[in-house]
């Protein structure tokens, strides 16, 4: 029964927890004392029994299929097991057999296993000796396909098995020294390859990578740092990374191609003289890119190499340089490659010191010295230091009197030897130096060491050397100092390529800017006409003026304007040349005050003419700016004033009070204004005309300039300013200064458009005055021609209208002219009281000199000047008498002031005898009355 509970295949716990029960069962049988009780405890069993048989037989029933699998496997099995343990059993009875067998013939199988022996190692060697003559054929195909690490271990290891176990071999004699001796020669091959993988190969990738255009459409640091980071993660010496596939081209990839190379030389030990290798062919490798470039800019342009050494062109240098700096940058990229394989060679071999190695440190100085070597050429430093001129050595500084070039030079006292002929245009001379010039480059270490290989380009040059290519390359060159100096881990401007540059532009570039500059202002102002010299109509056009310019203003623009690229090309210097520019304006602002002077001033104790001294007199040129006609020449936000800001009676009165200081200062019973104290010469004016036109419209470009240069500045000296990295350096106090000479120009200017507007009013005062004071107006009938002043007076106008309109602009000429009909009107009216006496002749003669006037100025102005109808009606009055004239007044209400009618009838009185004060006194009393009624009515 406990066999049929446990069942075929119960597991050992199963099988206790169910002979536990049945003991339990027992133990309560047995126990159990009533036999009733007994026989229900036996009836639950058997009534489980049976439900426990039942649901076996239905598990049995439902398993049939797999019990029967179950059961013909384990019969299966356990006829194999038997089926083994009696062939194990056979097995070692007959291994025991053969061991006494064996055991009976020891010696003869000693025997025939040393034979076994003997024929395996011949057979080895042998294979050897067929491996070892077929090594120099596998060589050159390993070579041929550039499986150089193959190539290596092939012949390293046929050098091991010819110098051991070949070792004896006579008949491989031959084999074996042309082996080593190819071994020998093996590193030299090696270290060709790392190089033009080095120089050649990364150059041309270089250039596939940058395509055509060239200039700004890669970031060569983004690539540099990029390929370090590969590099430096990338390259891990292990067998694995360092195996060869016969079907895969080696050159595809790069690095895996130069860890090649360099674990070839490690395992042929020539690691220190792979390293000496490299540093000796830096330089002439370097120069080698240099010709390949420059030839291929030379055949890109499409011309003759010769012939662009004459031409200058810098953008063909940037180009060249931008090339060159892009090869560069893919050599030193190479260069931190094998550096990283010579590092890990290092670490894992025990004969290399470190010593023997070199650094990026050596590339980057010996990139720096080739680019020296370049740009000495292209900038042409040593002709430059023989035929520069020796500039002052405060060129720069702010406080330089760059006037010293504008005076003139004395004369040597020495009398120079003069040679009776030459032969520098013979044709011997020039084609002597025509050969020297082509030549002269060969002389050079950079293109004298430039052929590494036999057919490596020469070097020619893709433009003209001269110092002025430094402006286009200047900023290219920077950038990649800086990155020069972020490679190499050296301090801001310290590498050698900075020095050379930064001691070409400081200890020669400037001083010829400098002295070009003064050479070109010094012909442009020397000279007693160099302030008349006018630039000629096709200049005019191209600058866009309506008027001539002074050729000296337009030379000095032109020199500033060099200076201000010069600024924007070297902007590291760009205080240097803003400090140039101050110069070069303080010494034209010194030349034209000294040009102005020798026209105003007339004696050597500084006496000016009469307009300049009011021109430069504070209150009449605060008055005279304040007028409307000087305010509509103002641009006011990039329009003219309006002129109907002030009436036509506002304007009138201002007029008048004009016309009032100038008569109250010039109008006197003294002496007339002397001749030389006025400007006679209408050149001159024509000259001060061209003086205001020029300086204000240089005046007007400087403060475009000053004003963007400010900006700069201030956006310079903001920490968080997005132009902290481009602004140019330049100090405050240098602007100061700019603004300043800005102003002296602006002033200077309007001081000469004062000039000539009261140097014609002074003008029609010297004439003037005389006509009353010294003309007879009390003659004869037939002396009614205009007075002889008043014609000189048309004369001088008619002149300075021919000059004027031709040097200034419309608006400014009719501020010059405009208002004059009444200043002349207003000075005749005066005139009256120096008049001592006059007849109906005199009056007819003074209206003629009023008409004459009028008819000029309406010519010049195009306008009637009603104020000369005005004055010509005054005289007319004198044709009244006293009575008539006041009876005029109380009618028609007065047309004149109460002084201008006192005149009136002080020169009626003298001029018809009229002794009796009463008589006087009672017209005098009378007018009184009229104007203070009419006063009252006006009221």
């Amino acid at each position: 029964m406990e066999s049929e509970i446990k069942g075929p295949g119960a597991s050992p716990a199963k099988v206790k927890q169910t002979s536990g029960f049945l003991m339990s069962i027992v133990r309560t049988l047995s126990a159990s004392a009533d036999f009733e009780q007994r026989e229900k405890e036996k009836a639950r069993i058997e009534k489980a029994f049976k439900a426990s048989d039942k649901q076996l037989g239905d598990l049995v029933k439902e398993n049939y299929q797999d019990l029967t699998s179950i059961l013909s496997s384990f019969s299966g099995i356990s006829d194999k097991v038997n089926e083994s343990r009696d062939k194990i059993k056979k097995i070692k009875d007959d291994l025991s057999s053969c061991k006494t067998l064996l055991h009976c013939k020891r010696d003869e199988l000693r025997r025939l296993w040393i034979e076994g022996v003997e024929q395996k190692t011949i057979s080895s060697l042998l294979d050897q000796i067929e491996q070892v003559k077929s090594v120099p054929d596998k060589l050159d195909g390993f070579i041929a396909k550039k499986h150089y690490l193959n190539a290596t271990n092939l012949i390293v290891s046929a050098v091991t098995k010819l110098e051991s176990n070949l070792s004896g071999v006579e008949a491989l004699r031959d084999l074996k020294v042309e082996i080593i001796a190819r071994k020998d020669r093996m590193h030299e091959i090696l270290i060709d390859e790392l190089n033009k993988q080095i120089y050649t190969v990364s150059s041309q990738a270089s250039l596939s990578r940058s395509g055509s255009g060239r200039r700004g459409e890669m970031n060569p640091r983004a690539m540099l740092e990029a390929a370090a980071l590969q590099n430096s993660g990338g390259l891990v010496k292990s067998d694995s990374d360092l195996s060869e596939d016969y079907l895969v081209d080696p050159v595809e990839d790069p690095q895996k191609f130069i860890a090649i190379l360099i674990e070839s030389l490690f395992i042929l030990r020539k690691i220190p003289e792979a390293a000496e290798a490299i540093k000796m062919r830096m330089h002439p490798e370097l120069i080698a890119i240099v010709a390949r470039a420059s030839n291929q800019v030379a055949n890109s342009i499409g011309n003759q190499g010769e012939n662009l050494m004459t031409q200058y062109q810098p953008r063909q240098l940037l180009e060249l340089l931008e090339i060159i700096f892009t090869q560069f940058r893919s050599v030193a990229s190479i260069h931190k490659v094998v550096l990283h394989n010579l590092h890990c060679v290092i670490k894992s071999g025990v004969y290399i010191k470190s010593e023997y190695m070199y650094t990026m440190k050596d590339v980057w100085s010996k990139i720096q010295a080739v680019l020296q070597l370049l740009l000495s050429e292209y900038l042409d430093v040593r002709n430059t230091e023989k035929s520069r001129q020796q500039a002052p050595s405060s060129f720069d500084e702010p406080n330089m009197d760059i006037g010293i070039y504008f005076t003139k030079k004395k004369s040597s006292q020495k009398s120079k030897k003069l040679s009776l002929f030459r032969f520098d245009a013979s044709i011997h001379a020039l084609s002597t130096n025509s050969y020297v010039e082509d030549t002269r480059h060969f002389e050079s270490e950079l293109f004298g060491e430039g052929t590494v290989h036999i057919d490596a380009p020469k070097h020619v040059f893709v433009c003209k050397p001269s110092d002025d290519n430094v402006k286009a390359i200047y900023k290219t060159v920077q950038c990649f100092i800086k990155e020069i100096e972020a490679s190499s881990e050296l301090e801001p401007s310290t590498s050698s390529l900075h020095e050379f540059v930064k001691d070409f532009i400081e200890k020669i570039y400037l001083g010829h800017i400098h002295f070009v500059v003064s050479n070109n202002i010094n012909l442009a102002t020397k000279g007693f006409d160099a302030l008349r010299n006018v630039i000629d109509h096709k200049t005019q056009k191209e600058l866009g003026v309506p008027r001539p310019l002074l050729q000296s203003t337009v030379t000095v623009d032109r020199s500033v304007l060099e200076l201000k690229e010069l600024m924007t090309d070297l902007p590291d210097y760009a205080d240097q040349f803003l400090n140039m520019i101050c110069n070069v304006l303080r010494g034209y602002r010194d030349t034209c005050h000294s040009a102005y002077r020798g026209i105003v001033q007339y004696d050597a104790d500084e006496k000016r003419v009469i307009s300049a001294m009011w021109a430069k007199d504070e209150d009449i040129s605060r008055f005279l700016r304040s007028l409307p006609s000087w305010r509509t020449l103002q641009p006011t936000d990039g329009q003219e004033l309006n002129r109907t800001v002030c009436s036509e009676e506002e304007i009138r009165t201002l007029n008048s009070k004009e016309a009032v200081i100038l008569i109250t200062n010039l109008s006197s019973e003294e002496a007339f204004i002397p001749q030389h104290e006025i400007i006679t010469d209408v050149t001159q004016m024509r000259t001060v005309a061209n003086v205001h036109e020029s300086l204000e419209w240089f005046s007007a470009r400087l403060k475009n300039f000053s004003v963007t240069k400010v900006s700069q500045a201030k956006n310079y000296l903001a920490v968080d300013s997005p132009l902290y990295d481009e602004a140019p350096t330049v100090q405050p106090k240098t602007l100061e200064s700019l603004n300043g000479l800005v102003k002296d120009f602006q002033d200077l200017a309007e001081i000469c458009l004062l000039l000539l507007h009261l140097e014609v009013r002074v003008h029609c005062f010297y004439y003037l005055m005389p006509v009353a004071k010294q003309s007879n107006y009390a003659g004869p009938i037939d002396d009614l021609d205009p007075d002889s002043n008043v014609l000189k007076l048309n004369k001088d106008l008619t002149s300075m209208e021919e000059v004027l309109s031709q040097s200034l602009q419309p608006k400014k000429f009719k501020y010059i002219f405009e208002s004059l009909g009444y200043l002349v009107a207003s000075i005749l009216m005066n005139s009256m009281q120096f008049i001592k006496k006059i007849n109906e002749n005199g009056i007819k003669k003074m209206c003629r000199n009023l008409f004459a006037i009028q008819q000029n100025l309406t010519n010049i102005t195009m306008l009637r000047e009603s104020d000369l109808d005005h004055a010509r009606q005054y005289y007319e009055l004198l044709y009244l008498n006293p009575n008539d004239i006041l009876t005029s007044i109380a009618e028609k209400g007065p047309q004149f002031t109460n002084s201008e009618y006192c005149q009136l009838l002080n020169l009626y009185h003298r001029s018809h005898y009229t002794t009796e004060p009463s008589v006087v006194d009672a017209h005098m009393q009378r007018l009184r009355e009229v104007m203070e009624k009419g006063q009252n009515e006006t009221v």
